[in-house]
């Protein structure tokens, strides 16, 4: 998909909303830059529902992407953020911001790296602080689909709740792909797992978009987040968040 320019008001609106939301996903990595690409590139996903009479609760899911690139370098900078609440009382609550770089070679092989923030509530942590380094490789790459993997070390700082604090080496492995089904319609898949020592943490993001203009799109996406081994004061081990939501591009 095309990348567009990003205007001054754009970009002004997208920094807003990362700065609201606080957050980033932990893969969700950035497809290899095409020659024709722009320099910019972002969007802002947003879902909200309200129900009221026998049953209050709202849902609140916001997502913000900024991309753009240096010679061989693609840049990354998201921000998401999740808020359920039932009956005036909060049942998620989920922030992340992340930043991530990629330097392409020539051919099918790149180097990347990434930091990330992330709190939620219900997890049995205050925070967790992750960086990761390592090597990937595409092994797909047409007019349709893509197909990338990608592995590395890494270090997590695990703040706990109610707990002494300790520092984590990790090994990572991800997987990206994406088909353009057609030119109006596109499926992605990208999976992530995190091991150390005390647990193994996999992620899973599936998302169907349907294009509705050069700019909108209406996304159904499902996350899948799971902990082996959480602490204590943990509700459970794993969240899985299903929406659909509006998607405005640039």
């Amino acid at each position: 998909m095309r990348r567009q320019w990003l205007g001054p008001g754009g970009l002004a609106a997208l920094l807003l909303a990362l700065a609201l939301s606080a957050q980033a996903s932990p893969f969700y990595a950035p497809p290899p830059p095409d020659e024709e690409d722009d320099v910019f590139a972002g969007d802002l996903e947003f879902g909200f529902t309200q129900l009221s009479g026998n049953t209050d609760s709202r849902t609140l899911l916001g997502k913000g992407r900024l991309t753009w690139l240096t010679g061989n370098w693609t840049h990354s900078l998201r921000g998401e953020i999740r808020n359920v609440a039932r009956d005036d009382t909060t049942s998620a609550e989920q922030y992340l911001a992340a930043w991530r770089e990629r330097y392409d070679f020539d051919g099918d092989h790149y180097l990347f790296g990434f930091a990330r923030w992330e709190k939620d509530r219900f997890s049995g942590y205050d925070q967790q602080v992750t960086a990761i380094a390592g090597y990937g490789r595409q092994l797909l790459d047409s007019d349709t689909q893509r197909l990338s993997l990608e592995a590395g070390p890494g270090y997590r700082f695990d703040d706990v709740r109610d707990e002494e604090s300790e520092g984590l080496s990790v090994g990572y492995g991800a997987l990206a792909y994406d088909w353009e089904i057609t030119d109006n319609a596109s499926f992605s898949q990208e999976l992530s797992l995190e091991a150390t020592r005390d647990n193994t943490t996999s992620r899973s993001y599936s998302a169907l978009t349907a294009r509705i203009n050069a700019r909108m799109a209406l996304r159904l996406s499902h996350e899948i987040r799971r902990n082996s081994q959480p602490p204590e004061t943990a509700t459970a081990r794993s969240d899985m968040t299903t929406s659909a939501s509006l998607v405005y591009s640039w």
